[in-house]
């Protein structure tokens, strides 16, 4: 059923996709190129024309960092990785370099994180201590609706008549609603007793966790850049 609703998904964006492509073809003899750094990591975008003062602008964007955090019984170490693709388009409502976008991003960013123990070599999970030997391993993640919209506003336009460089810049909103999580371990030691109690704690981590995250349902984008026009 996910795999179904995910491909519907994807033929959807790849409809809209092939439209404005479609549309822009017969315009399309100027193409911008833009490069931008920000909350949604490094990224590169394609403009092409689609009608008077509209563009549209297909993107990729990446970056991985390292962080620590921490729940009320489990410190982390974990890392963000920003994997977003964009299909939008720009509105220059000013027939200037102002401009209002909107559109859709396939949204890959995800948290992966792995439980470090406290320094004398245990974890209290749920108000119960293990030590590491008999936790083993406890990884956790966070991931996000795969399709979120997004609305911002921008400057610079990448295909302004007699234009070569250009400065870009976008302040937006994307709507990824809230995240989901997933705690486990592997490769308890303990008893079963005491290791059926582990998963449950574990289990009760997870809502902790799935609390701490609930309500960061808008993502900031925020990037500023560089565009040639070719």
């Amino acid at each position: 059923m996910f795999q179904l609703q995910a491909r519907a998904q994807s033929a959807i964006v790849s409809g809209f996709v092939l439209a404005i492509v479609t549309s822009a073809s017969a315009q399309a003899a100027d193409l911008g190129l833009s490069g931008d750094a920000g909350t949604t990591g490094v990224g590169v975008h394609l403009s092409v024309p689609v009608a008077q003062q509209l563009n549209a602008r297909f993107g990729v964007n990446y970056f991985d960092y390292s962080f620590h955090t921490s729940t009320n019984d489990i410190n982390y170490d974990a890392k963000a990785k920003l994997r977003t693709f964009d299909a939008l388009l720009d509105w220059f409502p000013f027939a200037n370099e102002f401009r209002l976008s909107g559109g859709v991003i396939y949204n890959g960013n995800k948290v992966d994180a792995t439980g470090t123990p406290k320094a004398n070599g245990t974890y209290t999970i749920n108000g119960n201590t293990y030590t590491a030997s008999q936790a083993g391993q406890v990884d956790g993640r966070i991931d996000f609706k795969k399709f979120a919209p997004y609305l911002g506003l921008g400057y610079g336009n990448a295909l302004a008549p007699n234009k070569g460089w250009g400065f870009t810049a976008d302040v937006g909103v994307m709507f990824q609603g809230n995240g989901s999580t997933s705690v486990s371990n592997s490769g308890c030691t303990a008893s079963a007793l005491i290791c059926t109690q582990l998963a449950r704690d574990v289990a009760a981590e997870n809502a902790e966790l799935n609390d701490k995250v609930h309500g960061y349902n808008l993502y900031p984008v925020v990037r500023l850049g560089v565009s040639y026009k070719f």
